[in-house]
């Protein structure tokens, strides 16, 4: 998903950003071309483990005239959800019994947990 990222540069210091949607995660780079990477590495390490809701990115239109967003520039950059580590929780779901089944071979073949098997097809099925 595509989030607006509000970045920032002093002089003899590395390049800073900041995520409005996700209060408290900050990232910064030496270069300008990695803060995308480092993006993804700050917001993985901000959710990991942690039974938090990852907020749905606003528009950068959103955030533009806000006051504390100022001498900077604004930069949307691509982060995988999929990556994201939060805390996993139970749940209880009912599923015919020869579904089961065909989950649980095509899990043992893929080396997974059932668990892990249905969250994998979850997420991509939410990407197509």
């Amino acid at each position: 998903m595509l989030y607006p990222l509000y970045v920032h540069h002093e002089e003899g210091s590395a390049w800073g950003g900041e995520f409005p949607d996700i209060p408290g995660c900050f990232t910064a780079a030496d270069d300008l071309a990695d803060l995308p990477r480092m993006a993804q590495e700050a917001v993985e390490a901000h959710f990991h483990g942690e039974a938090l809701s990852i907020p749905e990115p606003s528009s950068i239109e959103q955030w533009v005239n806000d006051a504390i967003y100022t001498n900077g520039v604004w930069m949307l950059v691509e982060i995988d959800l999929a990556k994201v580590n939060t805390k996993p929780i139970r749940l209880n779901i009912s599923l015919p019994a020869n579904l089961v089944q065909r989950i649980d071979r095509a899990a043992e073949a893929a080396h997974m947990s059932r668990s892990g098997f249905l969250a994998k097809a979850a997420q991509q099925a939410m990407a197509s």
